[in-house]
């Protein structure tokens, strides 16, 4: 597992906080993993609390909910396109995460990286794991890691739509999963 991958829940994973999620790690080192939930806006929008960030986020426009842990704790995450002008670096207020995906410091000048950035997304809390932990959950099957991509971070799909995409994507039994219904009772 390294930054930049996806934490895609099993179905067998049922805690309602990570149930249907897709988690993009942003850190994982012998002091724990990182992470961010994708595809779980909430109501609160962007212009209300860091107006300046706004026109570079994408829609929704909203902050995401990023996790259980420190839900008053905003972090952010864009997409630089290196096609759109200078390579992004910390003096603008971005340090890489993996590829094109870069945190960014909200406290830096957002004008710094307009024409930089291919859009953004605001979250609101993010998940952790203590060392070990994850790797234990993984070990029993409640989290498939795959590779991730910057369109996941920016994509407009929440929830189950954002999960049967990645999954659909994958190869063999998680493709399977992916044309599962829901609730497998219903079948």
């Amino acid at each position: 597992m390294r930054p930049g991958s996806l934490l895609v829940a099993m179905p067998s994973l049922t805690d309602p906080t990570f149930a249907g999620t897709v988690v993009f790690v942003l850190d994982h080192n012998d002091s724990g993993t990182l992470g961010v939930v994708l595809g779980r806006p909430s109501q609160v929008e962007i212009r209300d609390v860091l107006p300046g960030w706004c026109d570079l986020a994408v829609d929704p426009v909203v902050f995401h909910v990023g996790g259980p842990c420190e839900t008053d704790t905003a972090l952010c995450l864009a997409v630089c396109d290196p096609a759109l002008g200078a390579s992004p670096d910390e003096d603008c207020g971005l340090r890489p995460v993996a590829g094109d995906v870069h945190l960014v410091d909200l406290d830096a000048d957002p004008e710094e990286l307009v024409g930089r950035v291919r859009g953004l997304r605001v979250f609101a809390g993010y998940a952790g794991w203590s060392p070990g932990q994850l790797a234990a959950e993984v070990a029993e099957g409640a989290w498939a890691c795959v590779p991730g991509s910057p369109d996941d971070v920016l994509s407009e799909l929440a929830g189950p739509e954002l999960w049967r995409r990645v999954m659909g994507r994958q190869t063999g039994r998680l493709a399977v999963l992916s044309t599962a219904p829901a609730d497998p009772s219903a079948n």
